[in-house]
């Protein structure tokens, strides 16, 4: 896997090192991720906060670093804030207030990735465009925004998804052009397991990936990230 996203970064003139695996582990036991991590996986994505928290705990102290991916309820936020070192799918301006609110009383500093809504698909969660602005800009106590995530309609064919992430980097770059901040744009969290390979083309820097590492998962309820 992780050669295939380094042949990918070099093909299209990137440092490899710039992309960032994230190992999508949701429905998988903690056996899996040792085993992954055994292997040198550091960054894993769980979609749910309820379980995720109990594989934080079971891997306790050591250099894992746990990514919540999936859509996060407000009533979530506290739990969220608290416990993981990234939280990729902030998809709304109340929900990024209730996350500072509670890293701020916690005493942490997440990493926060705006999720953006280009299709208005309504099966799926994110900001749509013209809140994006304001979200990137606001002044947080606690928590940091890094970038922005997108979920991209679903396409068998992963060169129909490739609009999608150049979209995204068009959006990155007006933001930046408007002022925001490089350092509230780092990140691109672009492409699961059938098209990360596009996505890292077209300059994702982290790239969410599930089935291609850990085989094919049981369906869940709730919107597919990896």
């Amino acid at each position: 896997m992780r050669a295939r996203i380094d042949a990918a970064a070099r093909a299209a003139g990137r440092d490899p090192a710039s992309v960032r695996l994230i190992a999508v582990s949701k429905t998988f036991p903690i056996e899996a991720v040792l085993a992954a991590s055994e292997a040198g996986q550091v960054d894993f994505g769980e979609n749910r906060v309820q379980e995720a928290l109990q594989k934080l705990e079971a891997t306790a102290g050591s250099s894992l670093r746990w990514h919540l991916i999936g859509h996060l309820q407000s009533n979530k936020a506290k739990k969220a804030a608290a416990s993981f070192p990234w939280i990729q799918s902030i998809d709304s301006m109340d929900l990024l207030r209730r996350i500072d609110r509670a890293a701020a009383e916690a005493g942490t500093n997440p990493d926060l990735l705006v999720q953006a809504d280009l299709a208005g698909e309504d099966t799926k969660f994110g900001a749509v465009e013209a809140s994006l602005t304001a979200m990137v800009r606001e002044p947080l106590a606690a928590a940091r925004i890094r970038g922005l995530m997108i979920l991209p309609p679903y396409a068998e064919n992963p060169e129909d998804v490739r609009p999608w992430f150049r979209r995204l980097v068009a959006v990155r770059d007006q933001l930046l052009q408007e002022g925001v901040p490089p350092d509230r744009l780092q990140e691109l969290s672009m492409g699961m397991s059938h098209d990360f390979e596009v996505a890292v083309q077209e300059g994702s820097t982290m790239v969410r990936v599930g089935t291609a590492i850990f085989g094919e998962r049981r369906p869940a309820a709730g919107t597919e990230n990896g």
